[in-house]
């Protein structure tokens, strides 16, 4: 068991391979302010007006089964994620949990999945907040031709950088401010989207949908799909609509009852979420079926927003409050989603896998500072690179996205079942929420992974941009992995301390029959 002080925080030191506290504010952040800052992570209004429309063209009316389906994996490797935080609550999570398992090279690289996979959706968070701002202005105003200002480069870069220097403020000041600003924000997106789905049901009962479609069971059988690779593409999608939830678990040595809350935090988020999506997907589909029609789910012309072209038909003259939710869903999310990068960064940091100037604490708010700049830097210098570049490379980065989350998720579940490798057995317990649960979790994301890495070299996986006759998706998902790879080299070269386990080390905890021997 992991020694604590009496904050209930790690008290091992560095130097000589233990989990330590790096000077956070401890027990700022309670059971609530977690969920809401989880769900605000996910930011369910962004990310579902972008995915069901792609989702619904893959497998029709199975998005109701393939949102559970995506749910399964994730509720599985959230059982992981609070059996490693309850024995390890440290602000790295998937970085130090997999070097306390496999050791520092695997480790290293579960970090940089998860720092990776946070960068490239700030950046896109970032862009999604700045095109939904225009288009509330032209809503509000009457003036459609506010709405094109969002295509101009110079204005889209511009405002991007400002809404992430706001979200970098936020996420540098100390958790309160960020839990404040959350619990608004949070609390207006849902409420407009159950409003949203509710007045559709509404529409579609009474005869006024556009293509009114009678629920039926077979939207809730995953079986009913027509091919495997349809279900992995719908899967991948699924699982992007749920990632986000671990960033209550990097806050966990900031929460009150630090080996209990972010786990049950994970749990409750993931759930409510879950939910959520299930009521907006029956919604949508009663109202606008999946067709390739005007408000049709499966047009191509609205994929993009669903949300958007939906609102004016369902909710008439509050059509404004759709737009203004997913703007501060993305808004939210891009100043929520700092919370987990900045924190895995500072991990490395403190453990020596990345410079010192990581390990960064803002004496006057308790935060890492320092690594909230860097991905803020990071995340605005990517989004006016690609923005500049293309559109299309923008959203193959979200696509891309998918495969980092397997990547990272997987490993991490892998880690739970080979950590606790010697406890399988002590309990009933044990074997279904150390071993059983995450291994499924664990090997249904790495399918995903392979899977997915193989559809996306075909050029026409996302926008269509290849090189080489290879898709860009794929080049931009392994592209990102083996840039991972020459910079822990590179890492390794110069701090060989941490990649030789001095400063964290490999840790299997022992056995209840192996603890009672030794007595």
């Amino acid at each position: 068991m992991t020694r604590t002080d009496q904050t209930g925080a790690p008290a091992g030191d560095p130097v000589t391979g233990g989990i330590s506290r790096k000077g956070l504010s401890a027990g700022t952040v309670g059971l609530l302010g977690a969920v809401v800052i989880g769900i605000s992570c996910i930011a369910p209004a962004y990310t579902f007006t972008a995915a069901v429309g792609p989702t619904a063209s893959v497998v029709g009316t199975q998005v109701p089964a393939i949102v559970l389906v995506g749910f399964i994996p994730m509720l599985l490797v959230a059982f992981g994620y609070r059996e490693l935080n309850n024995r390890m609550p440290d602000s790295g999570t998937s970085f130090t949990w997999a070097t306390r398992a496999f050791g520092p090279w695997v480790g290293w690289m579960a970090g940089w999945g998860l720092v990776a996979a946070t960068i490239l959706v700030l950046s896109n968070l970032a862009g999604v907040a700045v095109d939904f701002l225009f288009l509330l202005i032209a809503q509000l105003t009457g003036q459609e031709a506010i709405a094109g200002l969002a295509a101009e480069t110079w204005i889209n870069v511009l405002v991007c950088v400002l809404f992430v220097a706001a979200a970098t403020f936020v996420s540098y000041r100390d958790m309160q401010t960020t839990q404040k600003l959350q619990y608004g924000l949070v609390a207006f997106q849902v409420v407009v989207l159950v409003l949203f789905a509710g007045a559709a049901i509404v529409e579609a009962l009474s005869g006024n949908a556009f293509d009114a479609t009678p629920i039926d069971l077979s939207w809730f059988n995953p079986f009913a799909v027509e091919s495997f690779s349809a279900f992995a593409a719908g899967l991948s999608l699924s699982i992007f609509i749920f990632w986000g939830w671990d960033v209550t678990l990097t806050m966990n040595e900031e929460t009150k009852d630090p080996e209990r809350t972010p786990g049950r935090a994970a749990t409750i988020t993931v759930v409510t979420i879950v939910v959520l999506y299930l009521l907006l997907a029956i919604a949508m589909i009663m109202f606008a079926g999946v067709g390739t029609g005007e408000l049709g789910l499966g047009n191509e012309d609205i994929q993009e927003n669903v949300f958007f072209h939906l609102s004016g038909p369902i909710l008439g003259p509050l059509a404004f409050l759709v737009s203004l939710a997913v703007l501060t869903s993305s808004a939210s999310s891009l100043q929520s989603t700092f919370v987990g990068p900045a924190r895995t960064l500072l991990a490395m940091g403190h453990y020596g896998a990345l410079p010192e100037k990581f390990a960064r604490v803002s004496p006057r708010f308790f935060t890492p500072g320092y690594a909230t700049i860097v991905s803020a830097i990071v995340a605005s210098g990517f989004y006016v690179v690609m923005r500049i570049v293309s559109e299309n490379v923008l959203w193959d980065t979200i696509l891309a996205l998918g495969m980092m989350i397997c990547f990272y998720y997987g490993l991490t579940a892998f880690a739970c079942v080979w950590y606790f490798r010697r406890q399988w057995f002590d309990s009933a317990r044990n074997v279904f929420f150390t071993f059983l649960f995450p291994l499924v979790g664990g090997v249904i994301l790495a399918v995903l992974f392979v899977t997915t890495l193989i559809d996306t070299m075909d050029p026409a996986y996302g926008s269509g941009s290849q090189i080489g006759g290879v898709g860009l998706v794929f080049i931009l998902g392994v592209g990102v992995i083996l840039i991972g790879v020459v910079v822990m080299v590179w890492q390794a070269i110069r701090r060989p301390a941490f990649f030789r386990g001095e400063t964290l080390t490999k840790d299997a905890p022992v056995s209840r029959r192996a603890r009672g021997a030794a007595r």
